[in-house]
């Protein structure tokens, strides 16, 4: 027997040893057997699996809390930049089509590019024109109507059963009309107070439609450029992905358009019925409230039962409730499902979250393009999750849709 042998004999690990000194050596294995695998001293305190888990996914939750927050940050600061291209998106997923329509009937791609944005452009001042003109002509008939029925109303509350002193009625009626009449030109549109919000507007319509003209006419090429660094498969997978993405804001563009159509049509023709001033402005605000799911026809929808009611009483107000509830009611069951629920399938519920969050963080521009971002993000990921199911049975069989 060697001395590391007879060492290790005499080592009691229950007596311990003296200060300093250090346990012997372990003899080596005899020929032809494995060595043990070295004690690993035993954990004072097992830390439990759902801790560990918990704790591996609070500092991943952490980390991504704050990239959404440098995000959110550097978006505020670009908001001048970041608006213009989300309104770009939205304008090229709504004018697209007539481009390619009109590059079939033999235009080119320049042309049909032109062609097309001059449409629009068109469209959207003669609807401007149309609401400045009409508030000026019908503004001064509107203060008029306000102050009489004020005075009806003053009269009525002053007697039975009620016996309401006219005094503070009185004072919010001619607030209300010194209110209107000061403001004239604002709720017209005509006019900006400071040269700040002028410039950043026509700045950012500018470059709305300079991205827009850009994407309509070379689009295609942008995106293959984008995926040109990728691989054959994961370019194949972004193309899938960015298509299904695409589609579903298209989609979604032209069901809130002849969603929005209708209502503003229906609210219109209401108030053209009853005689209400401002019919013009009201049913354009009414299609442009329509591209705020749920709550922008709510916001319209009170403004139009509060100017009627001011100025045409309290029937024609109730008359425009009721076609306002059951407008409503035609929406949420037939319209929504039918034009926008079929590509985008949403819930309720998911776009109700969307819409406060998007309108806490970024204001009425992030309400607006909410509920397309997320109906976009959601498309893409079906697309990915059906690829990966089919992917094997279609790459044996040779076919890839493209």
């Amino acid at each position: 027997m060697g001395r590391a042998a007879k060492r290790a004999a005499r080592w009691r690990p229950d007596r311990g040893a003296p200060f300093g000194a250090e346990p012997p050596e372990q003899p080596p294995p005899p020929r032809g057997q494995p060595s043990p695998a070295p004690q690993q001293p035993a954990a004072s305190g097992d830390v439990p699996g759902w801790l560990r888990v918990a704790a591996a996914w609070s500092w991943r939750l952490v980390l991504l809390a704050g990239l959404l927050y440098v995000a959110g940050r550097v978006a505020s600061d670009l908001y001048l930049v970041i608006v213009p291209c989300a309104a770009a998106l939205l304008l090229t997923a709504l004018l697209q089509p007539l481009a390619h329509r009109l590059r079939r009937r033999g235009l080119g791609p320049l042309a049909a590019t032109w062609c097309t944005l001059l449409l629009a452009i068109a469209c959207i001042g003669a609807a401007a024109w149309l609401v400045t003109s009409r508030v000026e002509a019908e503004y001064p008939a509107l203060v008029s109507q306000v102050k009489h029925t004020t005075t009806q109303i003053q009269s009525w509350l002053s007697g039975p059963p009620f016996h309401v002193k006219t005094g503070n009625l009185a004072k919010l009626s001619d607030n209300i009309v010194s209110y209107l009449s000061k403001h004239q030109s604002v709720l017209a549109g005509t006019v900006l107070t400071g040269g700040r919000i002028l410039v950043e507007v026509l700045g950012g319509t500018v470059l709305c439609f300079f991205i827009s003209f850009f994407l309509i006419k070379d689009g295609d090429r942008i995106w293959a450029w984008l995926t040109g660094g990728l691989v054959a498969e994961r370019r194949r997978r972004a193309n899938l992905a960015g298509r299904a993405a695409w589609q579903a804001v298209v989609y979604y563009v032209r069901g809130t358009i002849a969603v929005a159509a209708i209502q503003a049509t229906v609210m219109g023709v209401t108030l053209a019925v009853i005689n209400a001033p401002l019919v013009a402005p009201l049913a354009l605000f009414m299609f442009l409230a329509g591209f705020i799911p749920l709550i922008g026809v709510l916001v319209a929808g009170t403004l139009a039962i509060l100017i009627v009611l001011a100025a045409k009483g309290l029937i024609a107000a109730v008359i425009v409730l009721g076609v306002l509830i059951a407008q409503n009611q035609l929406e949420s069951h037939l319209l929504q499902p039918q034009v926008v629920g079929k590509m985008v399938r949403l819930h309720p519920l998911a776009v109700i979250l969307v819409l406060a969050v998007a309108g806490v963080v970024a204001g009425i521009a992030g309400a607006v393009v909410a509920v397309p971002i997320t109906a976009a993000i959601t498309s893409a990921v079906r697309a990915l999750q059906h690829d990966d199911n089919d992917g094997p049975a279609r790459t044996a069989g040779g076919v890839i849709s493209g």
